[in-house]
């Protein structure tokens, strides 16, 4: 266990020196990494805040279902009554006829209402659902058209759809540039790693000539390319950071001209560790498929 231990410090002592040795061009490469892990995080990042802010002001859904006309209304009231029990339904108003004739010449349309010879309009249910879920709707919509006393359903959501929409399209770009951009970043430690084998070819020729295995040879890069992963991931995380300061004014400017406050959220830290492990994770790989491949090109010479 001691010697495990000498040998994996040993190897971190060698990767700690080769970023002093080139501390400009490790610099700009951590940059780059940095820049690679903050685009789709930043994106990430957005599309969060913008999610909890639709949250915080978008209206409640509500279906209105107009009860056919030769319905009793003791009729309308026990089906009102017996929809407010159901566990996806929050609510259930019942507007009688009379009252809807009420509301409309509260509206100022008494001259209308006064010339008719009868009440035409029917007793209506306004029914605010628990799940504003696309999906949820329709299910709901359906099974209030299925019931006999039903005559329509008047339903906004085309709202909520497009919301969704958008929502699983910057979802799935985020995703897609994650990949990317992941991918970039693996290819920009193994070519970092690479040059650095090729600049250190001899060294590594006489390491092999004296007995030393590939692990020993290959561990220093390894520690390399997992160390400027995580060190890019972080720069990344302060890079979203920054970009978060100095666009937060304006956010509470827009947030305070609709009546509202509104402040930009982060990274949590159980977002902020799997993005470094992801990106400490992608720099060793890079690292150990350009020594391996490296090492495989100095054994066939």
């Amino acid at each position: 266990m001691k010697a495990w231990l000498t040998h994996h410090l040993h190897s971190l002592k060698i990767a700690a020196q080769r970023f002093r040795d080139a501390p400009l061009a490790t610099l700009f490469t951590i940059l780059v990494i940095g820049v690679a892990v903050a685009m789709p995080t930043s994106l990430y990042v957005l599309l969060s805040n913008l999610d909890r802010a639709a949250g915080g002001v978008k209206p409640q859904v509500e279906l209105t279902v107009f009860i056919k006309p030769d319905t009793p209304e003791r009729d309308s009231q026990a089906i009102a009554a017996s929809l407010a029990k159901q566990d996806d339904i929050a609510r259930v108003e019942f507007i009688s006829k009379a009252e809807g004739i009420k509301k409309l010449e509260a509206a100022g349309l008494s001259d209308i209402t006064a010339g008719l010879a009868e009440n035409p309009l029917p007793d209506t249910l306004v029914i605010t659902p628990r799940d504003n879920s696309p999906a949820a709707l329709d299910a709901l919509s359906s099974r209030l058209e299925s019931m006999d006393a039903t005559q329509r359903i008047v339903m906004d959501s085309d709202w909520i759809k497009r919301l969704t929409a958008l929502m699983d399209l910057g979802k799935n770009l985020v995703f897609l540039l994650a990949i990317l951009l992941g991918l970039a970043l693996a290819a920009i430690t193994a070519n970092t790693i690479r040059l650095q084998i090729y600049a250190q070819k001899d060294e590594i020729e006489v390491a092999q000539l004296i007995g030393a295995t590939d692990r020993f040879i290959r561990r220093p890069f390894l520690y390399y390319g997992g160390i400027q992963g995580l060190v890019g991931g972080i720069t990344g995380w302060l890079i979203i950071l920054l970009g978060a300061y100095f666009i937060e004014h304006s956010v509470a400017q827009v947030a305070a001209a609709y009546g509202a406050s509104f402040q930009l959220s982060g990274l949590s830290p159980t977002e902020l560790l799997p993005l470094l492990g992801l990106s400490t994770l992608l720099g060793w790989l890079g690292a150990y498929f350009s020594v391996n491949q490296a090492l495989r090109q100095f054994a066939s010479i």
